[in-house]
């Protein structure tokens, strides 16, 4: 049992790095309709903004102002290149945001270089003991923080005047813009979070294991935790990110005990496991909104 609750914590923390990825892209696609790939290069320019700026004003300033860095980032990223792309279809644009994670992670590697770079953060693989468990501070630290950023943003979605517009814009962008809503300020905007959120993620990345140019993978997890919750869905993007990290964490401690047969390494495609038997169930994720078509 000791093994299963430390396991499963791995897992949740994990899992909150996972949920924060996923819920940029929820983000920007329930503003824009749009999956933006750019995800992945986004969290590794945020690991690597902390990494050189942690050296100049220590590590917790270093984390605000690389998030804020990548939240500009992002920001001209939708001004130049996705802002033109308006009324074009969905397809051209999602291609486009795949070039530029290519384009941005060509650049972002070259401030990598060929060793791994460490982000300066206090926690490493340092362990607390809570109970009878014994568990890293950087999985803690990782729910935590995600916790924080999760209730500041639902209640920033529900009692501010941009969060208000940021949901009417979701709902339908023809009836938001007939009562005065900005839609173009609403997918900037959107923007904007989900390079704030991706830069954290980075960082959580980068703790202990620090960061080298084949880090961004990692990001593509969060495709699965989107999926699994539902593709239009904040909570359900924060449920799917903890769930692909749990069973992720289970698979990870125990497939090699009771399915050796599955081969080394299944941990690493569980995720997508876990998708696959959600979309045979419920295509729409566990917390999307069922589509129903009338013909």
């Amino acid at each position: 049992m000791k093994g299963l609750l430390e396991s499963v914590i791995r897992g949740l923390g994990n899992g909150s790095v996972y949920a924060l990825l996923a819920l940029g892209f929820v983000i920007i696609y329930k503003a824009t309709r749009v999956i933006s790939f750019a995800q992945p290069a986004l969290m590794l320019a945020g690991a690597v903004a902390v990494s050189y700026l942690a050296g100049v004003t220590g590590f917790y300033p270093a984390v605000l102002l690389a998030a804020l860095l990548i939240a500009g980032v992002a920001l001209a990223i939708e001004r130049v290149a996705i802002r033109p792309m308006v009324g074009r279809p969905v397809f051209v644009v999602a291609i486009i945001t795949l070039g530029i994670d290519v384009v941005l992670r060509v650049v972002v590697n070259a401030f990598i270089g060929r060793d791994v770079r460490q982000v300066g953060d206090p926690w490493g693989f340092t362990q607390v003991t809570l109970g009878p468990l014994v568990v890293q501070s950087r999985w803690l630290a990782m729910m935590l923080v995600t916790a924080v950023l999760v209730a500041l943003l639902f209640a920033f979605f529900r009692y501010t005047r941009y969060g208000l517009a940021m949901r009417a814009a979701a709902f339908d962008q023809e009836i938001a813009l007939a009562q005065g809503v900005s839609v173009g300020a609403v997918f900037a905007l959107s923007w904007g979070l989900a390079g704030f959120l991706a830069a954290i993620a980075g960082m959580f990345v980068g703790t202990g294991q620090g960061i080298e140019q084949m880090t961004w993978v990692i990001a593509l997890k969060a495709l699965p935790a989107i999926i699994v919750g539902g593709l239009d869905s904040l909570g359900g993007a924060v449920a799917g990110g903890l769930v692909v990290g749990v069973v992720e964490s289970l698979f990870q401690s125990y497939q090699g005990e009771f399915a050796p047969w599955l081969g080394q390494n299944f941990a690493v495609v569980s995720p997508y496991v876990v998708m696959l038997i959600v979309l045979l169930v419920r295509p729409y994720g566990l917390f999307g909104t069922r589509e129903v078509e009338r013909v």
